[in-house]
């Protein structure tokens, strides 16, 4: 990892969180064979606990095989107010080797190229694998956009490009010009980490005034974008299982999509026991009670 690219993300790493999020990922380090908790999203970004906080926790072991990450909800009380999270697990092997784009996925890297922090970890060596990790998605992040983003443009010029290439290769609902309001939160961090990330990553940059252009040799950038084209192809099919395994596997599933409804309609939704059980199977007898809730009101 490369001095400068490390002091960047050891400084992101530990940038400050609230005292609610800290409750959460102190419960979160029970989970058995939990070694890292990171928290992101835009929640770190507000410091508010409006919404849903969202974890990675990171646990130990050989990588995982098939689909992952395990994705749960819970809910947390902190002194009256309901805290509501939504917690990825993965292994750390595993994570490491997305991050460094070893595996045909592309939201590993894409996610974690973005602002994050890290809330608890068990020892300093691991936090120092994790940082590595998260230096390695910069390194990632910034190769493909190299090779993907203009010949000659300002950092932003780039990020925009690969955000672009990387949401439309996943199976995502965000609305188009996403990759601004992600750039937007913190536009001056992106641009001291473009360069850095492609020198770590042994690209060599030239300076135009305010514009950079990289130094991509031809069989390498041909290399990057074949590499490319294939997490292309293979992103809707991996998302899309990711999003069916979620659907039988997903736990709190049912509290989750009851307070996204009443967030997002005002009506409140009661859960049986069999519903919580029973998501799938619940989900159309709840759309129908809500349906006839607002045609009622």
């Amino acid at each position: 990892m490369s001095a400068t690219l490390g002091a960047l993300v050891r400084d992101q790493l530990v940038t400050p969180v609230i005292p609610a999020v800290r409750r959460v990922a102190e419960a979160l380090a029970a989970t058995p064979g939990a070694v890292g908790i990171l928290f992101y999203g835009s929640n770190l970004r507000t410091g508010a606990t409006e919404g849903v906080l969202d974890f990675y926790v990171l646990t130990a072991g050989s990588p995982e095989r098939g689909i992952w990450p395990t994705v749960s909800y819970r809910e947390f009380d902190a002194a009256g107010e309901t805290l509501r999270a939504k917690i990825a697990t993965m292994r750390l092997s595993t994570f490491v080797k997305a991050a460094d784009a070893g595996t045909l996925d592309t939201t590993i890297w894409t996610r974690f190229v973005q602002p994050c922090a890290l809330v608890w970890s068990r020892d300093e060596a691991t936090t120092a694998r994790i940082a590595e990790a998260i230096a390695a998605a910069a390194r990632s992040a910034a190769r493909f956009a190299a090779a993907l983003g203009p010949e000659t443009g300002i950092p932003r010029d780039y990020w925009r490009a690969l955000f672009r290439q990387t949401y439309a290769a996943e199976f995502r609902v965000e609305k188009g010009g996403r990759e601004d309001q992600i750039i937007g939160f913190d536009p001056d961090r992106y641009d001291r980490l473009l360069p850095l990330a492609w020198a770590a990553d042994g690209i060599a940059v030239t300076a135009e005034g305010a514009a950079l252009r990289p130094a991509l040799p031809p069989a390498r950038r041909a290399a990057v974008l074949r590499a490319w084209r294939l997490r292309r192809r293979a992103g809707k099919p991996i998302n899309i299982a990711r999003l069916m395994r979620a659907a039988f596997t997903f736990d709190g599933a049912a509290r989750y999509g009851a307070w996204k409804i009443e967030r997002h309609t005002g009506i409140a939704v009661p859960l049986s026991p069999w519903a919580e059980r029973h998501p799938i199977l619940a989900a159309p007898g709840v759309l129908w009670r809500v349906w006839r809730a607002r045609q009622t009101a």
